[in-house]
């Protein structure tokens, strides 16, 4: 029996997760796109003034963020505003081009001198989301491409591991489309050594018609390759402003399964607010509200 197809074969619940963040408790992150969202509804443009952006993120309580890059500029322009503040950076979000081979090579060194950058800061996981073709759903990629993208994927995921960085492969609601061949092609054909898992549950809950169970069916046959979670709630269908472990999913029941089976990956909240979300909160309270309720739901 080859061994892909025998590790396909054991349960995911049984195989032993290798991914242990540092600081377990302490490593809390906070995503930059949540904030985009918040200023966005308050008049306010994220990204135009770091230094006040950063300012307003440490009224949160949050001492790590991921920060979503496109350039090594913006890192070595972010960095000393970080530090003023006392914010670490453990992860990063980048995004890429990985099925078109014109781009591929765009991507992966773009990604690789973004990395260069984060490392002196303490970055230690790089999550990617290789862009869908198409935001409204409707169209997926070929198999073809599928196959250039899957093998980019590994390659930049080799050339982060040798410089002692992890990559994680993330995921919106498209790719769950036609059976969910690209999230289950990338994870069942990329090396468990150089491509990990960011599961960000309530795009899954999403990409699958608002189902809680798809999500635990994909924790558990993914559990292996999980690095970095992403959280985020919603209530009915919508968004709410301040994580809760309870809503359309049961993050109780999340934080069980990772006790249950000694998983500690690093658990970055991503809250944001859309269309219909209520409006009892401004950025700062929300996050506040989400990081408490992040402690007393997994640690």
């Amino acid at each position: 029996m080859k061994r892909r197809t025998f590790l396909a074969s054991v349960p995911a619940v049984a195989v032993v997760n290798k991914f242990q963040f540092e600081n377990k408790g302490q490593s809390f992150s906070c995503s930059s796109y949540n904030w985009r969202t918040f200023f966005k509804r308050e008049g306010k443009v994220w990204r135009e003034d770091m230094a006040f952006d950063i300012s307003q993120f440490a009224k949160s309580g949050f001492k790590h963020i991921e920060y979503s890059f496109t350039s090594s500029d913006e890192v070595r322009n972010l960095i000393p505003v970080l530090k003023s503040h006392n914010i670490k950076m453990p992860s990063i979000y980048v995004n890429s081009i990985l099925h078109v081979e014109g781009e591929t090579e765009k991507s992966i060194n773009s990604i690789l001198e973004i990395a260069k950058a984060a490392k002196k800061y303490g970055t230690k996981i790089i999550v990617t989301n290789p862009n869908p073709i198409d935001w409204n759903k409707e169209l997926f990629k070929s198999d073809e491409e599928l196959k250039h993208q899957v093998k980019a994927l590994d390659r930049l995921g080799s050339e982060l591991r040798k410089m002692g960085i992890k990559l994680a492969y993330h995921t919106h609601s498209t790719e769950m489309l036609a059976g969910a061949k690209e999230i289950h092609h990338m994870l069942q054909n990329t090396s468990p050594e150089n491509v990990s898992f960011c599961f960000d549950l309530h795009w899954i809950f999403r990409g699958s018609h608002d189902s809680e169970i798809a999500v635990f069916d994909i924790l558990k046959i993914y559990s292996n390759r999980i690095a970095e979670l992403h959280i985020r709630q919603s209530e009915n269908g919508v968004w709410k402003e301040a994580f809760t472990a309870q809503g359309d999913i049961d993050y109780n029941r999340v934080a069980a399964f990772l006790k249950e089976h000694n998983m500690n990956p690093h658990i970055v909240l991503e809250q944001s607010i859309e269309n219909g979300s209520t409006e009892d909160y401004n950025a700062i309270s929300a996050h506040q509200e989400g990081l408490a309720a992040l402690k007393s739901c997994f640690m």
